[in-house]
């Protein structure tokens, strides 16, 4: 099976993933919540500014704050998002194609 290119809207998610060390969790989370992954670096500056929370606390109380539920039900990897979302355009195109 070849690699796959992983969408830029998604790529970004994982580069801020790795630069800001989240979770996959804490990454569902913030999209959940319409996180801009760009605008994360303004949020995780708890060491310069002592009054903030860390940023995976600040998104998991945000999360709890919206849906009232501490993490979400199933947690699933960008990766894995990818994965499943190519599998189905296969299933798909392979459908059509025996269709004809």
């Amino acid at each position: 099976m070849s690699r796959k290119r992983i969408p830029e809207q998604l790529q970004v998610w994982i580069d801020a993933r790795k630069r800001h060390h989240l979770s996959h969790a804490h990454v569902q989370m913030a999209r959940e919540l319409g996180m801009n992954p760009a605008k994360l670096g303004k949020l995780d500056n708890h060491r310069q500014e002592a009054w903030k929370l860390p940023l995976p606390d600040f998104i998991e109380q945000l999360y709890r704050e919206r849906f009232r539920k501490p993490r979400p039900d199933v947690v699933i990897s960008v990766e894995e998002r990818v994965r499943r979302e190519d599998e189905k355009k296969a299933a798909k195109r392979e459908a059509k194609r025996l269709d004809r």
